[in-house]
Protein backbone atom coordinates (compact mmCIF):
# COMPACT_ATOMS: atom_id res chain seq x y z
CA UNK A 1 0.00 0.00 0.00
CA UNK A 2 1.07 3.56 -0.63
CA UNK A 3 2.70 5.44 2.18
CA UNK A 4 2.66 9.16 2.87
CA UNK A 5 -0.91 9.98 1.79
CA UNK A 6 -1.96 13.54 2.62
CA UNK A 7 -3.78 14.16 5.88
CA UNK A 8 -7.52 14.33 5.51
CA UNK A 9 -8.75 17.87 5.77
CA UNK A 10 -12.40 18.77 5.55
CA UNK A 11 -13.20 19.41 1.90
CA UNK A 12 -16.21 21.45 0.87
CA UNK A 13 -17.25 20.77 -2.71
CA UNK A 14 -20.57 22.58 -2.44
CA UNK A 15 -21.47 23.92 -5.85
CA UNK A 16 -18.97 21.70 -7.68
CA UNK A 17 -20.20 19.11 -10.17
CA UNK A 18 -18.53 15.76 -10.85
CA UNK A 19 -18.77 12.78 -13.16
CA UNK A 20 -17.62 9.27 -12.32
CA UNK A 21 -16.52 7.05 -15.21
CA UNK A 22 -15.79 3.37 -14.69
CA UNK A 23 -14.77 0.29 -16.65
CA UNK A 24 -16.83 -2.91 -16.46
CA UNK A 25 -13.91 -5.38 -16.21
CA UNK A 26 -13.27 -6.72 -12.69
CA UNK A 27 -16.76 -5.58 -11.75
CA UNK A 28 -16.65 -6.58 -8.06
CA UNK A 29 -13.66 -4.34 -7.42
CA UNK A 30 -14.74 -1.50 -9.68
CA UNK A 31 -18.26 -1.38 -8.26
CA UNK A 32 -16.82 -1.11 -4.74
CA UNK A 33 -14.48 1.67 -5.87
CA UNK A 34 -17.36 3.55 -7.49
CA UNK A 35 -19.41 3.14 -4.32
CA UNK A 36 -16.73 4.58 -2.06
CA UNK A 37 -16.01 7.36 -4.57
CA UNK A 38 -19.66 8.37 -4.74
CA UNK A 39 -19.97 8.14 -0.96
CA UNK A 40 -17.03 10.47 -0.41
CA UNK A 41 -18.19 12.94 -3.07
CA UNK A 42 -21.53 13.06 -1.26
CA UNK A 43 -19.74 13.56 2.07
CA UNK A 44 -17.91 16.53 0.53
CA UNK A 45 -21.29 17.98 -0.59
CA UNK A 46 -20.45 17.62 -4.27
CA UNK A 47 -23.09 17.28 -6.95
CA UNK A 48 -22.70 14.03 -8.86
CA UNK A 49 -23.78 15.07 -12.31
CA UNK A 50 -23.41 11.70 -13.99
CA UNK A 51 -22.18 8.11 -13.73
CA UNK A 52 -20.89 6.45 -16.90
CA UNK A 53 -19.47 3.04 -17.75
CA UNK A 54 -17.36 1.71 -20.58
CA UNK A 55 -16.13 -1.77 -21.40
CA UNK A 56 -12.52 -1.67 -20.21
CA UNK A 57 -9.78 0.66 -18.97
CA UNK A 58 -8.54 1.34 -22.50
CA UNK A 59 -11.91 2.94 -23.25
CA UNK A 60 -11.82 5.24 -20.21
CA UNK A 61 -9.88 8.11 -21.79
CA UNK A 62 -12.07 8.51 -24.89
CA UNK A 63 -15.22 8.48 -22.75
CA UNK A 64 -13.71 10.95 -20.28
CA UNK A 65 -12.75 13.23 -23.18
CA UNK A 66 -16.30 13.18 -24.53
CA UNK A 67 -17.83 13.90 -21.12
CA UNK A 68 -15.39 16.77 -20.60
CA UNK A 69 -16.17 18.23 -24.02
CA UNK A 70 -19.87 18.26 -23.13
CA UNK A 71 -18.95 20.57 -20.22
CA UNK A 72 -20.84 21.55 -17.12
CA UNK A 73 -18.60 19.70 -14.67
CA UNK A 74 -15.67 20.57 -12.45
CA UNK A 75 -14.12 17.13 -12.06
CA UNK A 76 -14.08 13.59 -13.37
CA UNK A 77 -12.96 10.45 -11.55
CA UNK A 78 -11.88 7.65 -13.93
CA UNK A 79 -12.06 4.23 -12.26
CA UNK A 80 -10.88 0.79 -13.33
CA UNK A 81 -8.92 -2.25 -12.27
CA UNK A 82 -6.27 -4.17 -14.20
CA UNK A 83 -5.18 -7.50 -12.73
CA UNK A 84 -2.11 -9.34 -13.97
CA UNK A 85 -2.91 -12.38 -16.07
CA UNK A 86 -0.76 -14.95 -17.83
CA UNK A 87 0.53 -12.52 -20.49
CA UNK A 88 1.84 -8.94 -20.59
CA UNK A 89 -1.54 -7.62 -21.72
CA UNK A 90 -2.19 -6.11 -18.26
CA UNK A 91 1.03 -4.07 -18.48
CA UNK A 92 0.13 -2.73 -21.91
CA UNK A 93 -3.33 -1.72 -20.73
CA UNK A 94 -2.06 -0.12 -17.52
CA UNK A 95 0.68 1.83 -19.33
CA UNK A 96 -1.53 3.08 -22.14
CA UNK A 97 -4.37 4.01 -19.80
CA UNK A 98 -2.00 5.89 -17.52
CA UNK A 99 -0.51 7.76 -20.46
CA UNK A 100 -3.85 8.62 -22.06
CA UNK A 101 -5.48 9.80 -18.84
CA UNK A 102 -2.34 11.75 -17.87
CA UNK A 103 -2.31 13.61 -21.19
CA UNK A 104 -6.01 14.27 -20.87
CA UNK A 105 -5.60 15.58 -17.31
CA UNK A 106 -3.08 18.16 -18.57
CA UNK A 107 -5.36 19.25 -21.39
CA UNK A 108 -8.40 19.55 -19.15
CA UNK A 109 -6.54 21.50 -16.48
CA UNK A 110 -5.46 24.13 -19.01
CA UNK A 111 -8.89 24.63 -20.61
CA UNK A 112 -10.49 28.06 -20.22
CA UNK A 113 -12.89 26.32 -17.82
CA UNK A 114 -10.61 23.74 -16.22
CA UNK A 115 -11.75 20.27 -15.23
CA UNK A 116 -9.94 18.12 -12.65
CA UNK A 117 -9.32 14.54 -13.74
CA UNK A 118 -8.36 11.93 -11.17
CA UNK A 119 -6.71 8.65 -12.07
CA UNK A 120 -8.52 5.90 -10.19
CA UNK A 121 -7.20 2.83 -11.96
CA UNK A 122 -5.76 0.04 -9.86
CA UNK A 123 -3.01 -2.05 -11.46
CA UNK A 124 -2.40 -5.06 -9.24
CA UNK A 125 -0.78 -8.47 -9.27
CA UNK A 126 -3.81 -10.46 -8.15
CA UNK A 127 -7.41 -10.31 -6.97
CA UNK A 128 -6.40 -10.32 -3.31
CA UNK A 129 -4.42 -7.09 -3.79
CA UNK A 130 -7.41 -5.58 -5.61
CA UNK A 131 -9.84 -6.55 -2.83
CA UNK A 132 -7.57 -4.95 -0.22
CA UNK A 133 -7.81 -1.67 -2.15
CA UNK A 134 -11.58 -1.54 -2.66
CA UNK A 135 -11.89 1.50 -0.39
CA UNK A 136 -9.45 3.61 -2.45
CA UNK A 137 -12.46 5.35 -3.99
CA UNK A 138 -12.47 7.72 -1.02
CA UNK A 139 -8.98 8.86 -1.94
CA UNK A 140 -9.94 9.18 -5.60
CA UNK A 141 -12.91 11.41 -4.69
CA UNK A 142 -10.92 13.57 -2.27
CA UNK A 143 -8.13 14.00 -4.79
CA UNK A 144 -10.56 15.12 -7.46
CA UNK A 145 -12.32 17.58 -5.15
CA UNK A 146 -9.00 18.97 -3.95
CA UNK A 147 -7.73 19.41 -7.52
CA UNK A 148 -11.00 21.02 -8.67
CA UNK A 149 -10.73 23.51 -5.80
CA UNK A 150 -7.06 24.18 -6.62
CA UNK A 151 -7.83 24.77 -10.30
CA UNK A 152 -10.69 27.09 -9.36
CA UNK A 153 -8.43 29.01 -6.97
CA UNK A 154 -5.93 29.78 -9.75
CA UNK A 155 -8.65 31.57 -11.70
CA UNK A 156 -8.26 32.86 -15.23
Amino acid sequence: MSQGAPKHEKLDAKGLRFAVVSARWNAEIVEALVGTTVGELNACKAVIESLHTCEGVFELAPLVARIARKGGIDGIVAIGCVIRGETDHHRLLANQTTHALGQLALELATNPRPIALTFGVLAVENEDQARRRKDKGREFARTCVSQALALRAVGD
